[in-house]
Order: structure tokens, then sequence, then C-alpha cells
């Protein structure tokens, strides 16, 4: 989901959390990173029982981490970078920055259902 830009992260679970819960009501754990503050554990777990975990990165390790399926996220951002109206904040409306997110996932799953058919009418 993509809120407004004057939203702060830890202030978005009540925004977020309906939407969420109507789309995918067997939803039990949410990985946040550090920017999810104690408001937004404890409103997920006082309106839906979910248990939001904070994912914290090592603070002996200097520089670059991998951190746990932190490397998910940033790997589909990666994907998305290629799509011009996703590279700068071109949309007005929050809800059209969202849907150009629905087109770019769109045609990445048809680019590889496409070569994974391909594939298989090869061999």
């Amino acid at each position: 989901m993509v809120t407004n830009a004057s939203v702060q992260d830890a202030n978005s679970a009540s925004i977020i959390g309906g939407r969420l819960h109507k789309k995918l009501p067997r939803l039990q754990k949410i990985l946040a990173d550090q920017g999810y503050k104690e408001q937004f554990v404890t409103w997920f777990l006082t309106a839906f029982q979910w248990v939001v975990e904070i994912v914290q990165r090592n603070s002996a390790v200097k520089g670059f981490e991998v951190i746990p399926k932190r490397w998910i996220v940033e790997r589909t951002f990666a994907w998305m970078n290629p799509y011009r109206r996703l590279s700068k904040d071109y949309e007005y409306h929050t809800s059209s920055s969202e849907a150009m997110i629905y087109l770019a996932s769109i045609r990445l799953m048809l680019k590889r259902c496409a070569n994974r058919r391909d594939y298989k009418l090869k061999s």
C-alpha cells in the first residue's frame, strides 16, 4: 500500500491495517524495519492479534550487511527500477502510484510466465 509522504511509517498502522486484514485474513506475522515504532507493533497486536517483528541490524557490523528477509523487499524494488513512472515520484495521487506498482508487477509476472512457457515448449 502506498501512503502519503506526510504519513510517518510508525503512524501508518491504522491506515494500512484494515486493508491488510481484508486482503490477507490469514496473515499472522509482519516483518518491519526499524522505522516502525512500538505504537505500530501494539496496534496490530491489539487490533488483529498479528505479531510485528522489527528486524534489527547487527550493531557490531560496520558497513553493508545483508539483513534476513530484507533482501526480498530490496530485490523487488530493484525489479521496479526500470519502470520510468516508478523511478521518480510522478504521480499526484497515491492511488495512481499504487496502480503503477500493480501494473509493473503484472508485467513482470507475465514476462516470467511467457519465459517459463517458452522453456517448456523447447524441452
